[in-house]
Parts: C-alpha cells; sequence; structure tokens
C-alpha cells in the first residue's frame, strides 16, 4: 500500500497522521473479503452519500475492468449466455445501509430512529463480515449503536470520523480521523481517503 498511501498524502499533507489508520483499514478490508466476507456501511446526510460512493466503487470495476472468470461465466456460458457473462465484472460484495428506504422508515416507525443501522447489522452481518461506519462527529447515536450492534454479532469494525473521534471510537478496531472538526472539512478528507482504499483494494484483488 506505501506508494497509494504516500501518493495520498503528497497530495493531502494534513492527512499525515492518518498514514497508519489508513493502512491499517485497507489491511482489513483486503484481509476480510479474501477471506469471502462482506462490507456493510453506514453513514447519514452526506456520510450516506459517501457509503453508497464507497459500495459503487466495490461493487463493479473502479479503476480496472474486472472482466467475469470462474463458475459463473462458465455455466452462462453454457446456458447460451455470453453476451452475459462478457457484460458482467467481478464485485466486492458491499451495502450500503441507508439506501433501504421502506426499511428504513418502518424501523424508525416501528422500532426507534437511532436503531435503523443496528437493525441491518443484525439481521445481514455475519461473523467475520466488516461495518464501515462514517460520522463527522464520532457521535451519531445511530452509528454508534450500529458499532455496538456489529461488535457483538462478531463483525470487525472500521470508522471514519472527525478529530476526535467521538463515542464511536472505542467500539472500532480501525478508526481514520481526519484533522478537522467542521462537518464539510472532515468530509471533504473523508473522499479520497476512501476513493485510495478502494482503488487500492480493486487493485490488489484484480490488478
Amino acid at each position: 500500500m506505501s506508494a497509494s498511501l504516500e501518493e495520498l498524502i503528497t497530495a493531502y499533507p494534513d492527512l499525515a497522521d492518518c498514514r497508519p489508520a489508513i493502512a491499517a483499514g485497507g489491511d482489513l478490508l483486503l484481509r476480510q473479503f479474501r477471506a469471502g466476507h462482506q462490507l456493510l456501511v453506514a453513514g447519514n446526510g452526506g456520510s450516506a452519500a459517501d457509503a453508497e460512493h464507497i459500495v459503487g466503487e466495490l461493487m463493479k470495476g473502479c479503476a480496472l475492468p474486472r472482466p467475469l472468470t470462474g463458475p459463473v461465466r462458465d455455466r452462462l456460458e453454457a446456458m447460451g449466455a455470453p453476451d452475459i457473462a462478457d457484460r458482467l465484472q467481478m464485485g466486492l460484495p458491499a451495502i450500503a445501509l441507508g439506501s433501504h428506504t421502506a426499511l428504513i422508515t418502518a424501523i424508525i416507525n416501528d422500532i426507534h430512529g437511532s436503531m435503523v443501522f443496528a437493525q441491518q447489522v443484525l439481521g445481514y452481518g455475519k461473523p467475520g463480515d466488516v461495518l464501515w461506519a462514517i460520522s463527522t462527529s464520532g457521535n451519531s447515536a445511530d452509528i454508534v449503536a450500529a458499532l455496538k450492534v456489529a461488535k457483538a454479532v462478531g463483525l470487525h469494525t472500521l470508522g471514519l470520523s472527525g478529530q476526535d473521534g467521538g463515542q464511536m471510537a472505542s467500539h472500532c478496531d480501525v478508526i481514520i480521523r481526519v484533522p478537522y472538526r467542521s462537518t464539510q472539512k472532515v468530509q471533504e478528507r473523508h473522499l479520497p481517503i476512501y476513493h485510495m482504499l478502494c482503488l487500492w483494494v480493486e487493485e490488489q484483488l484484480f490488478g
């Protein structure tokens, strides 16, 4: 990861102190994807958009083409559907928990608003999966609850936050804290970090 990480730090020198945490986050993602586990991503507001962005980079080719290989391709060709096989790309299993409008509104209405991500972690999560939680303050109640449930279920936890890390810090195996407190500044640094991590994981698995 050193080359990708140094390129990131060169472009954003204010992230130099985040270097060890970013490297640890990348290692966690790569290790669990290689082991066949999935990624759940959660955030509120702009961070919900970041969660969807991350999933978009992982579930299909980001910078590399990722042609479909293996038994699924073989079966599609045997079914007479090579055109489908040719168009598909190898994906990494990732789910943005803020995208399920009907489910989220049902959880808010029937259970509690702070449980919108925790309930999904309970339903989707399996031991060895990763929850990537994003909160600029680190104190979002629904994010903290989701992290607690993730640990109880046996998931690994990766956090992306602002300078303090907030309450979520103590529930993350790895937390990347960018050196800002204002929401806008924090989000401006989250994007290049997760772009770098997604590109690096893709390169390791499909390069």
